[in-house]
Protein backbone atom coordinates (compact mmCIF):
# COMPACT_ATOMS: atom_id res chain seq x y z
CA UNK A 1 0.00 0.00 0.00
CA UNK A 2 2.67 2.39 0.92
CA UNK A 3 4.70 1.54 -2.34
CA UNK A 4 1.49 2.44 -4.50
CA UNK A 5 0.93 5.55 -2.87
CA UNK A 6 4.75 6.51 -3.79
CA UNK A 7 4.05 6.01 -7.63
CA UNK A 8 1.69 8.10 -8.23
CA UNK A 9 4.02 11.03 -6.86
CA UNK A 10 7.38 10.01 -8.97
CA UNK A 11 5.64 9.64 -11.79
CA UNK A 12 4.15 12.97 -11.75
CA UNK A 13 7.72 14.30 -11.02
CA UNK A 14 9.24 12.20 -13.61
CA UNK A 15 6.92 13.31 -16.10
CA UNK A 16 7.13 17.51 -15.00
CA UNK A 17 10.62 16.58 -15.99
CA UNK A 18 10.32 15.31 -19.33
CA UNK A 19 8.09 18.34 -19.95
CA UNK A 20 10.70 20.96 -18.81
CA UNK A 21 13.55 19.46 -20.43
CA UNK A 22 11.56 19.01 -23.67
CA UNK A 23 10.53 23.29 -23.49
CA UNK A 24 14.26 23.94 -22.27
CA UNK A 25 15.94 21.99 -25.20
CA UNK A 26 13.10 23.91 -27.78
CA UNK A 27 13.86 27.35 -26.20
CA UNK A 28 17.69 26.42 -26.15
CA UNK A 29 17.33 25.83 -30.02
CA UNK A 30 14.82 28.33 -30.63
CA UNK A 31 17.01 31.32 -29.17
CA UNK A 32 20.50 29.59 -29.49
CA UNK A 33 23.09 32.65 -29.91
CA UNK A 34 25.36 31.54 -32.15
CA UNK A 35 29.20 32.15 -30.67
CA UNK A 36 32.37 33.31 -33.33
CA UNK A 37 34.53 30.01 -32.29
CA UNK A 38 36.81 32.87 -32.95
CA UNK A 39 36.16 34.69 -29.41
CA UNK A 40 37.21 31.09 -27.09
CA UNK A 41 40.51 30.96 -29.50
CA UNK A 42 41.36 34.05 -29.19
CA UNK A 43 40.59 34.10 -25.44
CA UNK A 44 43.35 31.44 -24.93
CA UNK A 45 45.42 33.62 -25.79
CA UNK A 46 44.99 35.97 -23.49
CA UNK A 47 47.17 35.30 -20.08
CA UNK A 48 44.20 35.97 -18.14
CA UNK A 49 45.09 38.94 -15.42
CA UNK A 50 41.24 40.54 -15.92
CA UNK A 51 43.29 43.89 -15.07
CA UNK A 52 40.78 46.34 -17.39
CA UNK A 53 44.20 47.77 -18.94
CA UNK A 54 42.44 47.09 -22.35
CA UNK A 55 39.47 49.35 -21.49
CA UNK A 56 36.91 46.57 -20.89
CA UNK A 57 35.81 44.23 -18.11
CA UNK A 58 38.00 41.46 -18.79
CA UNK A 59 40.14 39.08 -21.17
CA UNK A 60 36.31 37.39 -21.91
CA UNK A 61 34.92 41.27 -23.33
CA UNK A 62 37.93 42.11 -24.82
CA UNK A 63 38.72 38.79 -26.67
CA UNK A 64 34.80 39.60 -27.73
CA UNK A 65 35.53 43.22 -29.03
CA UNK A 66 38.32 41.95 -31.43
CA UNK A 67 36.66 39.12 -32.49
CA UNK A 68 33.44 41.59 -33.39
CA UNK A 69 36.01 44.15 -34.78
CA UNK A 70 35.21 46.97 -32.16
CA UNK A 71 38.99 46.77 -30.00
CA UNK A 72 42.35 46.09 -31.79
CA UNK A 73 44.76 43.45 -31.20
CA UNK A 74 47.07 45.35 -29.63
CA UNK A 75 45.33 46.49 -26.37
CA UNK A 76 46.46 43.80 -23.81
CA UNK A 77 49.46 44.46 -22.35
CA UNK A 78 50.24 41.94 -20.52
CA UNK A 79 50.14 39.90 -23.41
CA UNK A 80 52.43 41.99 -24.93
CA UNK A 81 54.13 41.12 -28.60
CA UNK A 82 53.57 37.29 -28.23
CA UNK A 83 49.21 37.84 -27.82
CA UNK A 84 49.31 40.49 -30.56
CA UNK A 85 50.92 37.72 -32.69
CA UNK A 86 48.67 35.00 -31.80
CA UNK A 87 45.73 36.89 -32.03
CA UNK A 88 46.60 38.68 -35.51
CA UNK A 89 47.29 34.92 -36.11
CA UNK A 90 43.75 33.74 -35.94
CA UNK A 91 41.83 36.61 -37.27
CA UNK A 92 44.24 36.53 -40.59
CA UNK A 93 45.25 40.17 -39.97
CA UNK A 94 48.47 42.18 -39.86
CA UNK A 95 50.18 42.00 -36.33
CA UNK A 96 50.83 45.73 -35.39
CA UNK A 97 52.77 46.22 -31.61
CA UNK A 98 51.97 49.04 -29.91
CA UNK A 99 55.01 51.23 -28.53
CA UNK A 100 56.22 49.63 -25.10
CA UNK A 101 54.69 51.81 -22.31
CA UNK A 102 55.22 51.63 -18.81
CA UNK A 103 54.01 53.54 -15.41
CA UNK A 104 55.88 56.05 -13.80
CA UNK A 105 54.82 58.20 -10.60
CA UNK A 106 55.02 62.16 -10.90
CA UNK A 107 56.54 62.32 -7.16
CA UNK A 108 59.85 62.47 -5.72
CA UNK A 109 58.00 63.88 -2.05
CA UNK A 110 59.69 61.61 0.33
CA UNK A 111 59.49 62.42 4.14
CA UNK A 112 62.86 64.22 3.91
CA UNK A 113 61.67 66.89 1.89
CA UNK A 114 57.88 66.94 1.21
CA UNK A 115 56.26 68.78 4.61
CA UNK A 116 53.28 67.16 6.57
CA UNK A 117 50.54 69.12 8.01
CA UNK A 118 49.73 66.63 10.14
CA UNK A 119 50.35 63.21 11.07
CA UNK A 120 47.61 60.35 9.43
CA UNK A 121 45.30 58.26 11.52
CA UNK A 122 42.91 55.71 9.44
CA UNK A 123 42.26 53.19 7.06
CA UNK A 124 45.51 52.58 5.19
CA UNK A 125 44.42 53.68 1.81
CA UNK A 126 45.32 56.51 -0.24
CA UNK A 127 41.22 56.91 -1.65
CA UNK A 128 40.33 57.31 2.30
CA UNK A 129 43.41 59.31 3.13
CA UNK A 130 42.44 61.86 0.34
CA UNK A 131 39.28 62.64 1.63
CA UNK A 132 40.94 63.25 4.69
CA UNK A 133 40.94 67.50 5.76
CA UNK A 134 42.80 69.32 3.20
CA UNK A 135 43.08 66.26 0.96
CA UNK A 136 45.35 64.27 2.98
CA UNK A 137 48.15 64.97 5.47
CA UNK A 138 51.05 66.37 2.67
CA UNK A 139 51.74 70.16 2.79
CA UNK A 140 51.52 69.21 -1.25
CA UNK A 141 47.67 68.98 -2.49
CA UNK A 142 49.44 66.42 -5.44
CA UNK A 143 51.88 64.63 -3.71
CA UNK A 144 52.26 60.89 -3.08
CA UNK A 145 50.11 59.97 -0.45
CA UNK A 146 52.55 56.53 0.12
CA UNK A 147 49.82 54.30 1.92
CA UNK A 148 49.81 52.04 -1.13
CA UNK A 149 46.22 51.78 -3.15
CA UNK A 150 48.18 51.55 -5.81
CA UNK A 151 50.67 48.53 -5.23
CA UNK A 152 47.13 46.40 -3.99
CA UNK A 153 45.73 47.06 -7.30
CA UNK A 154 48.83 45.70 -8.92
CA UNK A 155 48.21 42.76 -10.36
CA UNK A 156 52.04 41.95 -11.38
CA UNK A 157 53.95 43.86 -8.13
CA UNK A 158 55.49 45.91 -10.23
CA UNK A 159 55.27 48.86 -7.75
CA UNK A 160 56.11 49.40 -3.92
CA UNK A 161 55.63 52.37 -1.51
CA UNK A 162 59.62 52.95 -1.02
CA UNK A 163 60.08 55.69 1.67
CA UNK A 164 56.77 57.32 1.47
CA UNK A 165 56.70 57.20 -2.20
CA UNK A 166 55.30 54.51 -5.07
CA UNK A 167 58.14 53.17 -7.24
CA UNK A 168 57.82 51.52 -10.21
CA UNK A 169 59.47 48.49 -11.33
CA UNK A 170 59.79 48.92 -15.02
CA UNK A 171 61.18 45.22 -15.49
CA UNK A 172 57.69 44.19 -14.21
CA UNK A 173 55.04 46.88 -15.59
CA UNK A 174 52.88 46.16 -18.44
CA UNK A 175 51.26 49.30 -18.44
CA UNK A 176 47.80 47.43 -17.66
CA UNK A 177 47.23 51.41 -15.84
CA UNK A 178 44.90 49.30 -12.80
CA UNK A 179 47.60 51.77 -10.77
CA UNK A 180 46.46 54.67 -12.57
CA UNK A 181 42.89 54.50 -11.94
CA UNK A 182 43.21 53.99 -8.29
CA UNK A 183 45.54 56.78 -7.80
CA UNK A 184 43.63 59.29 -6.46
CA UNK A 185 46.29 62.41 -6.74
CA UNK A 186 46.40 61.25 -10.63
CA UNK A 187 50.14 61.22 -9.87
CA UNK A 188 50.57 57.87 -11.86
CA UNK A 189 50.81 58.23 -15.87
CA UNK A 190 51.56 55.99 -18.61
CA UNK A 191 55.05 57.09 -20.38
CA UNK A 192 57.06 55.26 -23.34
CA UNK A 193 59.88 53.33 -21.86
CA UNK A 194 62.23 54.38 -24.14
CA UNK A 195 62.29 57.95 -22.37
CA UNK A 196 64.81 58.95 -20.81
CA UNK A 197 63.91 61.91 -19.17
CA UNK A 198 60.58 62.45 -17.08
CA UNK A 199 58.79 64.93 -14.68
CA UNK A 200 59.05 63.69 -11.24
CA UNK A 201 56.72 66.36 -10.15
CA UNK A 202 52.77 66.74 -10.21
CA UNK A 203 52.23 70.34 -7.92
CA UNK A 204 50.36 72.74 -10.17
CA UNK A 205 50.69 75.36 -7.85
CA UNK A 206 52.56 78.29 -8.41
CA UNK A 207 56.09 78.80 -7.17
CA UNK A 208 55.72 80.00 -3.85
CA UNK A 209 53.17 77.29 -2.87
CA UNK A 210 55.42 74.74 -4.60
CA UNK A 211 58.40 75.55 -2.23
CA UNK A 212 56.25 76.00 0.95
CA UNK A 213 55.41 72.42 0.47
CA UNK A 214 58.35 70.38 -1.19
CA UNK A 215 62.14 70.98 -1.59
CA UNK A 216 62.17 69.35 -4.88
CA UNK A 217 59.08 70.66 -6.47
CA UNK A 218 58.69 72.25 -10.00
CA UNK A 219 57.84 75.49 -9.56
CA UNK A 220 56.98 76.18 -13.50
CA UNK A 221 60.05 78.59 -14.01
CA UNK A 222 60.41 77.55 -17.92
CA UNK A 223 63.71 77.36 -17.94
CA UNK A 224 63.90 73.30 -19.08
CA UNK A 225 61.24 74.81 -21.88
CA UNK A 226 63.80 77.26 -23.15
CA UNK A 227 66.53 75.51 -22.80
CA UNK A 228 65.10 72.52 -24.78
CA UNK A 229 66.44 72.44 -28.60
CA UNK A 230 63.97 70.59 -29.64
CA UNK A 231 60.84 72.59 -28.54
CA UNK A 232 59.36 69.23 -26.86
CA UNK A 233 58.33 71.41 -23.47
CA UNK A 234 55.40 72.97 -22.76
CA UNK A 235 54.51 74.66 -19.50
CA UNK A 236 50.50 73.73 -18.81
CA UNK A 237 49.38 74.46 -15.64
CA UNK A 238 52.80 75.16 -13.81
CA UNK A 239 54.09 72.00 -14.67
CA UNK A 240 56.26 70.98 -17.89
CA UNK A 241 54.80 68.50 -20.45
CA UNK A 242 56.71 66.91 -22.64
CA UNK A 243 55.96 65.81 -26.42
CA UNK A 244 57.66 62.69 -26.68
CA UNK A 245 57.72 62.54 -30.18
CA UNK A 246 60.22 65.36 -30.28
CA UNK A 247 62.51 64.57 -27.37
CA UNK A 248 65.46 63.15 -28.17
CA UNK A 249 66.72 62.15 -24.55
CA UNK A 250 69.32 64.65 -24.21
CA UNK A 251 68.65 65.41 -20.88
CA UNK A 252 70.04 69.34 -20.89
CA UNK A 253 66.23 70.01 -19.30
CA UNK A 254 67.43 67.55 -16.26
CA UNK A 255 70.98 69.26 -16.18
CA UNK A 256 69.28 72.99 -16.19
CA UNK A 257 66.20 72.42 -13.98
CA UNK A 258 67.06 74.61 -10.50
CA UNK A 259 64.82 72.00 -7.93
CA UNK A 260 66.07 69.37 -9.76
CA UNK A 261 62.59 68.12 -10.31
CA UNK A 262 62.95 66.44 -13.72
CA UNK A 263 64.42 62.76 -13.54
CA UNK A 264 67.37 61.97 -15.74
CA UNK A 265 67.75 58.47 -16.53
CA UNK A 266 70.47 58.70 -19.33
CA UNK A 267 73.47 56.74 -18.37
CA UNK A 268 76.32 59.21 -18.28
CA UNK A 269 78.56 59.42 -21.21
CA UNK A 270 82.60 58.10 -20.46
CA UNK A 271 84.60 60.75 -21.45
CA UNK A 272 87.51 58.68 -23.79
CA UNK A 273 91.09 58.78 -22.30
CA UNK A 274 93.26 60.64 -23.94
CA UNK A 275 95.03 58.19 -26.17
CA UNK A 276 98.98 59.08 -26.32
CA UNK A 277 100.60 59.89 -29.05
CA UNK A 278 103.08 57.49 -30.68
CA UNK A 279 106.25 57.89 -29.69
CA UNK A 280 108.49 59.12 -33.13
CA UNK A 281 109.96 56.04 -33.62
CA UNK A 282 113.98 56.60 -34.92
CA UNK A 283 115.05 55.29 -38.06
CA UNK A 284 118.68 55.37 -40.09
CA UNK A 285 116.87 58.30 -42.33
CA UNK A 286 115.88 60.04 -39.11
CA UNK A 287 118.77 60.05 -37.09
CA UNK A 288 121.52 62.43 -37.53
CA UNK A 289 124.04 61.63 -39.52
CA UNK A 290 127.26 60.53 -37.54
CA UNK A 291 130.02 63.11 -37.59
CA UNK A 292 133.82 63.24 -36.33
CA UNK A 293 132.49 64.71 -32.96
CA UNK A 294 130.17 61.70 -31.81
CA UNK A 295 131.52 59.11 -33.76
Amino acid sequence: MELQSLVAPVVSLGGLGLVFGALLGYANSKFKVEVDERIPLVRECLPGANCGGCGFAGCDAYAEAVVMGTAPTNKCAPGGAAAVSKISEILGVEASVGEPMTAFVRCKGTPDVAKEKYNYIGILDCNHAAVAPGGGSKTCGNGCLGLGSCVKACEFDAIHVVNGVAVVDEEKCVACAACTAVCPKEIIHLVPKKTKVRIECNNKEKGKEVMSACDVGCIGCGICMKNCPKDAIEIVNNIPVFDYSKCVNCGICANKCPKNSILNLRKPVLKKEAVPAKAEVKTEASAPAATEENK
